[in-house]
């Protein structure tokens, strides 16, 4: 993702320095997601071990993301980044899950 440039605002002159505020560069930040999709292939067990590896999640969240996905068809499984969270969806994608990033 490239870099905005951030300025503080005093009257109408912008200023070169870049804002120190995260909540003004968080508004300029796109979030991405992993989405992971029901299948009636994989088991249980199989979901949630390549969640606690891929996205390293605790046994008890990948349990929880696996039910989601059984009952609601789908689940983000990861927040975060864009260089992050493709290496971590191609590795879902080659253990058989359906997943996608958002």
């Amino acid at each position: 993702m490239g870099s905005y440039p951030f300025f503080k605002i005093m009257g109408n002159q912008p200023q070169d320095e870049p804002s120190s505020d995260p909540e003004v560069e968080v508004a300029h930040e796109k979030e991405h997601h992993i989405i992971l999709f029901n299948d009636d292939v994989n088991t249980f067990q199989h979901v949630i071990e390549t969640l606690v590896q891929v996205c390293d999640h605790t046994y008890e969240q990948a349990e929880q993301c696996a039910y989601i996905v059984h009952f609601k068809g789908k689940c983000t499984v990861k927040t975060g980044d864009l260089k992050d969270l493709v290496p971590r969806c191609t590795l879902l994608l080659e253990a058989g899950l359906s997943a996608e990033v958002v």
